[in-house]
């Protein structure tokens, strides 16, 4: 890791977002060389406990300015609310602009006078939109600041980003990636070292887009197994940075579990079974051929059919649609929420909840443990409309159903 130097000490940082996670680990980094940390809290009042706002702050000196608070919601146009919307453009872009504003008349009569914000470069690859706009626009405009007010207080502040090669373990990575994300992920100290070595650089250090991992190797370090939550484990790449998303995909399944669909189990045949667990037959009282599908996705479904139980109907509550392209592609479904649950082809005689689309080699790697649902998601390999509360939670199921695949 990176050493202190002592650099950092009677600077006063004002630090957004820092009451835990990224902001929290880049406060206590500065602490140790003796800094003022100011934490910004949701609201520019009070606090009953903690009187000291941005304001208060700046009646006061401030150094350098981190801008780290933000809003995420991974969701569609369609399916984000306007209330999302607004909250990530508010924290995010909103928030940095104003943060900024605030604190550059202070910030350039400093001898430090950094501005760090704690967002990516603009990649324009159009896999970092199609998934996302909302927040793809609240974080570039983030970046964007960056790229004006670098040139715009060129020699009397330093304005920076800075971002992670990898996943990082914040509680807002528990919600989106589900149990056992963490193994995939560095902690919280390696962009603490990263911001640290960026804000002891002088000003003429200004307008860059900082990866963490880039900059270390830079500073010297090596070994970045002390960063990682899960030492040897693979890492999940983060957001927009510019590699090819299947490539990074093809990366991490081939770290994931072995093959379940070995040659000569594929199926014999598959029955049409509705919520009730009725077989379809035609009107000779025969099974139909056209509902006989063949082969990895519904031998799946007929294994998440045999592992549903009561307690997981109890605990879900979702009824989720799959929409399958290429081999076994079609319509198929998962109800987690009406009587003893079931699964199989076709649409579900009751509302779904959760849409997903992807393709059906795909759908087999996830449920098998092969494929990793929130990398399948990243790369653009899995497409989620509705409840993502409900979406989350089958990813947790999905642990219980690969066991048995």
């Amino acid at each position: 890791m990176l050493p202190n130097t002592g650099k950092l000490a009677g600077c006063t940082l004002f630090i957004t977002g820092a009451s835990r996670g990224i902001g929290k680990a880049i406060a206590l980094k500065a602490a140790k060389d003796g800094a003022n940390i100011v934490i910004a809290a949701k609201t520019g009042e009070p606090h009953r406990t903690l009187p000291g706002t941005i304001y208060t702050a700046a009646e006061e000196r401030i150094d350098i300015l981190v801008n780290n608070a933000s809003a995420i919601s991974l969701t569609g146009t369609l399916e984000t609310p306007t209330k999302k919307v607004d909250l990530m453009m508010s924290a995010n872009t909103r928030g940095t602009y104003l943060a900024s504003k605030i604190c550059l008349p202070h910030l350039r009569k400093s001898n430090i006078a950094h501005i760090l914000n704690i967002s990516p470069p603009i990649n324009l690859n159009p896999i970092w939109f199609k998934n996302h706009c909302a927040y793809t626009i609240s974080k570039y405009g983030m970046s964007m600041c960056v790229l004006g007010m670098a040139e715009e207080f060129r020699g009397e502040v330093a304005v920076n980003a800075l971002w992670p090669q990898t996943a990082i373990h914040t509680s807002a990575m528990d919600m989106l990636g589900g149990a056992g994300v963490e193994q995939q992920c560095r902690k919280t100290d390696i962009l603490a070292d990263a911001a640290y070595c960026i804000l002891t650089k002088p000003k003429s250090f200004t307008g860059n887009f900082v990866i963490d991992e880039n900059l270390l190797r830079e500073e010297g370090i090596k070994n970045f197994d002390v960063y990682a939550v899960a030492p040897g484990h693979p890492l999940l790449p983060d957001f927009f940075l510019d590699v090819d998303p299947n490539t990074l995909a093809m990366k991490m399944e081939a770290h994931g579990a072995s093959p379940v669909f070995r040659e000569g189990k594929k199926i014999e045949s598959a029955k049409h079974e509705g919520p009730d667990g009725a077989k379809h037959e035609g009107p000779d009282g025969a099974e139909s051929a056209a509902v006989k599908p063949l082969g990895p996705v519904a031998e799946t479904f007929k294994i998440i059919q045999g592992a549903i139980s009561e307690d997981v109907v109890r605990s879900t509550q979702g009824v989720y649609l799959f929409e399958l392209s290429g081999d076994e592609g079609g319509t198929w479904y998962i109800d987690l929420k009406n009587k003893s649950g079931s699964a199989g082809i076709g649409e579900p005689p009751v509302k779904v909840d959760v849409v997903m689309s992807m393709s059906s080699g795909d759908f087999v790697k996830m449920f098998s443990g092969k494929l990793k649902p929130t990398m399948a998601f990243m790369s653009g390999k899995l497409k989620i409309k509705g409840n993502m509360a409900l979406a989350m939670k089958l990813e947790k199921m999905m642990t219980q159903f690969s066991s048995k695949l």
